[in-house]
């Protein structure tokens, strides 16, 4: 069975994350968003947009923010290899997404990208002033990947992600 990647709506891809998504919900707003068809018709979506951590929000960084498939083998690293090529063509010189403890990575190891950083548990959004209801994802363990255009441009600082140095300096995806 082939997998090709298709447009889809912002709409289409929140219906699509809204029926099959075991922890989140759609997302609030995109960039872009894709999916990916198998000869059953539409088996998985991803949708990316502004880093969702404002200090990562630099202008070239796109977050993957919602990955969602039925299960079809492979097509969940063949989304995020679509989203970095679109975010590539788009300008952008970093994407970056998360996961969750327990969750392997191996569609975006496929996909080029890299762990990055292993992020302590929320405590959740709810505050005295601002009550919020919980949605499951609070209390958990994340790890942070990424792929940036051309990583092997420049000497990363110790204690720096891999694109982060190169991105802020503007130097990602130069040729020595």
């Amino acid at each position: 069975m082939s997998l090709t990647i298709v447009p889809v709506t912002f709409r289409q891809a929140c219906q699509f994350i809204e029926a099959h998504h075991r922890h989140h919900r759609p997302p609030r707003g995109m960039k872009f968003a894709i999916g990916v068809m198998s000869d059953d018709g539409l088996v998985g979506v991803a949708t990316a947009g502004r880093p969702v951590a404002r200090h990562l929000d630099d202008g070239v960084t796109l977050e993957v923010t919602r990955t969602c498939t039925v299960g079809e083998p492979n097509a969940n690293s063949k989304l995020y290899g679509a989203a970095w090529r679109a975010a590539r063509a788009m300008g952008y010189r970093r994407l970056i997404t998360y996961t969750q403890e327990g969750e392997s990575g191996a569609s975006l190891r496929a996909a080029g990208l890299q762990p990055v950083a292993e992020l302590r548990p929320r405590p959740g959004w709810t505050t005295a002033s601002r009550p919020r209801n919980s949605h499951g994802v609070d209390g958990v363990r994340r790890t942070r990947w990424e792929v940036c255009a051309k990583p092997a441009a420049f000497v990363p600082v110790p204690g720096e992600s891999s694109c982060r140095t190169a991105v802020s300096a503007g130097t990602a995806g130069e040729d020595r």
